[in-house]
């Protein structure tokens, strides 16, 4: 009769559970098409007006084709769901609310997935795992060392003789595209666990979170006190929890890069085999987006840890002693005479009483009196004239500024005229550099180009040349422009370029 009983007790507290709770209502398949729909692996998270408008319209569509639906409208549903712990708000990085699913309804959406999946519960690939695994937690569990000291010679005979017979010519079997589904849908299994896994400590950090910040604000104990137990806690918070346990033990293995690389090989290599042609895009890239599943639920469990030690922090900076229990003293005294005033008053008697005090009627307050010294005129300026430098004069402040457009013209075009006199072409470049070193600035070089670019005559593929630029100081200074050659057009173009409209 006990154990009948304790049983029972264990099966209530069971389906006292939100996750058997979903399950067990009227509109759990309604709610959970809901929840596959809007959410999925890479889509974690929906901004809350957003899935209130996508439920309206999953309603509205469901009702069109004659489906019994809830009455309530989508942001009542959500709200409902919050409170029954299947949905979590919360602020994202963007400042907005969102909904995300919790553990519960990740777990609901799990056993689901499981019942409806086509698949053979007992494979070989299933029943190796629980073999490798007892196998290897059995040598661990094992203290005595010579049976440790024989498996280990036993599996590196093994493996020995297996490299032994492949380096030596012999047959690498190939495995049939039925084992490899068969392990596939082992590994999927899995998988699809992790978010719910990961939720679970993510959900425990925040449970902790709000115990703590609780105890913190109910402590009538010294300050010191109170942050000797919050550093306590916060050491012990992983390891206070089963959640938190399991994962501080996962995320020394997550931690290692060289193992979540070789595991992303692991996955390429498995979509390799010829039985993945069979799989769908969507499975294909789930399967190979494990690593980065494994990375986000790792990232979520560090940022709700370091957001509940971030909360804490600044509590404990904000956080006044003293105006608390002013504030706890004042309301007492308020509990006392309306003790008082309860024992002569009526059932229905009422006080006035004003929410926000009145406001002063006052014209100007004084910020502060009037300072003699704040009305004194300013020191008198010094002459300082006689430390000013010389000023520039035109020339010098003329090779200080852009390009010498009028006199480079001229220039270009009376060395063009001389070159296509003689028959030999002369480039830009080549006139450039026998120029005075007045017209050989580096800022030269962007006006020949303007005006080069203006008369058509630089080519989209061309060689380059070299300008030698000489700089106001003195310094030389080479650069690479493309070679420009101006024929007896371009010359005739150049000479009539910016002439005004009274040029013969």
């Amino acid at each position: 009769m006990n154990d009948i009983a304790s049983e029972l007790a264990r099966v209530r507290e069971a389906f006292d559970k939100p996750t058997l709770q979903l399950l067990d209502r009227k509109w759990a398949p309604f709610v959970l098409a809901v929840f596959t729909s809007s959410f999925s692996r890479d889509r974690r998270s929906v901004q809350t007006d957003l899935l209130h408008v996508q439920v309206d319209a999953y309603l509205a569509d469901l009702r069109s084709v004659g489906s019994e639906v809830p009455g309530k409208n989508g942001r009542a549903l959500c709200v409902q769901w919050m409170n029954d712990q299947w949905l979590y708000r919360e602020t994202g990085e963007n400042g907005e609310e969102q909904y995300s699913l919790t553990s519960h309804a990740l777990e609901a959406l799990l056993l689901v997935a499981s019942l409806s999946r086509d698949r053979a519960l007992i494979s070989e690939s299933r029943l190796t795992t629980i073999v490798d695994t007892v196998r290897h937690r059995a040598t661990q569990a094992n203290p005595d060392r010579q049976q440790r000291l024989q498996r280990l010679d036993q599996e590196i005979a093994e493996k020995q003789s297996e490299r032994n017979r492949i380096a030596n010519g012999g047959d690498i079997a190939d495995t049939s595209a039925e084992q490899m589904h068969e392990g596939y849908a082992n590994l999927v299994d899995l998988i699809s666990q992790l978010p719910s896994d990961f939720k679970r400590v993510e959900e425990s950090v925040a449970g902790m979170h709000r115990q703590i910040v609780n105890d913190f604000r109910a402590e009538e104990r010294p300050i010191s006190e109170v942050l000797d137990d919050y550093l306590s806690k916060t050491d012990a918070l992983m390891s206070s929890t089963a959640e938190g346990r399991a994962f501080e033990g996962a995320f020394t293995l997550l931690r290692n890069d060289a193992l979540l690389q070789e595991l992303k090989s692991d996955l390429e290599t498995i979509l390799l085999h010829p039985f993945a042609l069979e799989l769908s895009s969507d499975e294909r890239r789930s399967f190979m987006g494990t690593v980065s599943l494994i990375r986000k639920g790792v990232d979520d469990v560090l940022t709700q840890r370091n957001g509940l030690t971030t909360t804490l922090r600044e509590h404990i900076v904000n956080h006044d002693v003293v105006k608390d229990r002013e504030l706890e003293r004042v309301l007492r005294e308020i509990n006392k005479e309306l003790a008082t005033w309860m024992e002569t008053a009526g059932s229905r008697s009422t006080v006035t009483a004003e929410l926000m005090p009145g406001t002063l009627n006052v014209e100007y307050l004084r910020e502060r009196f009037f300072d003699p010294g704040a009305h004194l005129a300013p020191p008198a300026l010094e002459d300082v004239s006689h430390d000013a430098p010389q000023p520039a004069s035109l020339d010098e402040m003329r090779t200080q500024g852009g390009p010498l457009l009028e006199e480079l013209r001229l220039a270009l075009v009376a060395a063009s005229t001389v070159a296509l006199g003689a028959g030999t072409g002369a480039s830009v470049g080549e006139t450039f550099n026998a120029l005075s070193t007045a017209l050989r600035r580096p800022v030269e070089i962007m006006g020949l180009l303007q005006m080069a670019t203006q008369i058509g005559a630089v080519q989209p593929i061309a060689d380059v040349e070299t300008f030698e630029t000489v700089r106001p100081d003195g310094t030389v200074r080479s650069f690479l422009v493309p070679r420009i050659v101006l024929n007896a057009h371009d010359t005739a173009a150049l000479a009539a370029l910016n002439s005004g409209p009274d040029h013969d």
